[in-house]
């Protein structure tokens, strides 16, 4: 199995630095290969091997991300050409594929002759997403359609309403595994993004095609990461600066872990989603999640409240007087992890056609801000909450896609089951020998 992966030269350099990527074979061999591309680090977001796209300044490096993902998908076909000859790829083959495209002459677009309307709805289907106020699950949509244009380019697809069908699909799906390298999950989530489009199209008259209702991938879930009481105690404890990066990230993360809200609720919170304590009510955050649309009421502890206080009053924002952003929030995340000590060992799995990629990795390695969400509910759960009762304040209304979020240990299934039978202890084991 191989793999690619985009990295900086220099990091830690106040200038632009050059991207080299880095073809993995099996785990264990590493090939090295410069793209002839470059960035600076503070424009390049680790986490994700790609470059900001959001914020001032970052308008173009969409582009950047469209050549790295080309690169990718040039450096794989060079691997597998040479594994089809029987040897791996040389460092010399791998350069050149890495290296910038030459330049063409502009393709004509790629649309089927009745019509070509396709893109132009998509991208009309997009807009209307990000209008209603889900601009994350925009982008989302906006990612999958790009994956279907670039798969439409390589395999010399005229993509339409009509040329959608379920062959169609199936290819697609397929170039999401072996050329882009996506996850099962993945996968299948960008199937269902395509799925959503064709039916909201269908809606307004746009096609009759229900072609892709008969693709389907598997989603498998991984293991959730969730922290434990004592994790989350040894991040409450961790001594730092007030006012500090980290500081203000750990308050961030802690307000998610205390309300179970998304990154896209905490950042929306403003002064008249906080109702004061009233005879009958605790104070409370009252707000519309932004991806489900539904209204959620979340009571605050004292600890919450006092998060929420400073986030008003701006004390939690950034340099830039902004919320932090995500992908920033997350690589604070894993210092702070790695600070507090959270470092048992996981298993990361990912799943790939079925296959799965296992590897080990530190617990702070894996935190991001939806770990929070998760440890909301783990930790609520596991004080006797019931699962009704914790869905209706994150928000949930199907129990099968609030089940993703429960970190049900070994530990804590055993405990769970001692309080509805009586246990044998060590004293009344049977001596060794005996």
């Amino acid at each position: 199995m191989a793999t690619v992966s985009f990295h900086l030269k220099d990091p830690g350099a106040d200038r632009p630095t050059a991207i080299y990527a880095l073809l993995t074979i099996n785990r264990r061999h590493r090939v090295k290969a410069y793209t002839g591309q470059s960035i600076h680090p503070a424009r390049w977001n680790k986490s994700d091997q790609r470059a900001h796209v959001r914020g001032k300044g970052n308008e173009l490096n969409g582009h950047l991300n469209d050549a790295l993902v080309r690169a990718s998908e040039r450096i794989l076909i060079a691997y597998n050409q040479s594994l089809a000859a029987g040897t791996l790829p040389t460092t010399a083959a791998l350069r050149e594929a890495a290296a910038p495209e030459r330049p063409v002459e502009p393709a004509p677009p790629l649309v089927a002759a009745s019509g070509g309307l396709f893109w132009q709805r998509y991208e009309e289907w997009v807009n209307y997403t990000r209008a209603a106020g889900t601009v994350r699950t925009a982008q989302a949509h906006a990612t999958a359609g790009r994956h279907l244009r670039e798969f439409g380019e390589a395999n010399g697809y005229a993509i339409d309403f009509d040329t959608l069908t379920t062959t169609v699909g199936d290819r697609w799906a397929a170039y999401l595994l072996n050329v882009a390298g996506l996850t099962d999950n993945t996968i299948n989530k960008h199937l269902g993004r395509l799925k959503s489009f064709m039916k909201w199209a269908i809606k307004r008259g746009y096609t009759e095609n229900t072609s892709l209702d008969r693709v389907s991938w598997a989603r498998r879930e991984p293991d959730v990461v969730a922290l434990s009481a004592a994790e989350l105690k040894a991040l409450v404890d961790l001594s730092l600066p007030v006012g500090s990066r980290l500081e203000k990230a750990r308050a961030w993360f802690l307000l998610a872990c205390y309300t179970g809200l998304r990154y896209s609720d905490l950042v929306s919170i403003k002064l008249q989603h906080l109702r004061p304590a009233t005879d009958n009510l605790p104070a409370h955050l009252r707000l519309t999640a932004k991806k489900t649309r539904a209204v959620v009421n979340v009571p605050l502890t004292a600890q919450a409240l006092d998060i929420v206080n400073r986030l008003l009053r701006g004390e939690l924002d950034s340099s830039k007087n902004q919320p932090i952003t995500n992908p920033v929030l997350n690589r604070f995340l894993k210092e702070l992890g790695k600070l507090a000590g959270i470092d048992a060992p996981v298993e990361v799995i990912r799943y790939r056609g079925g296959v799965a990629d296992v590897t080990t990795a530190a617990k702070y390695e894996c935190l991001t801000v939806h770990t929070a969400r998760r440890t909301f509910v783990t930790l609520n759960l596991g004080k006797g909450m019931s699962a009704e009762f914790v869905m209706k304040l994150t928000g949930h209304t199907s129990y099968k896609s609030f089940q993703r979020y429960v970190n049900l240990t070994p530990q804590r299934v055993a405990e769970e089951f001692a309080r509805f039978h009586e246990m044998p202890t060590l004293a009344n084991e049977p001596a060794k020998g005996s």
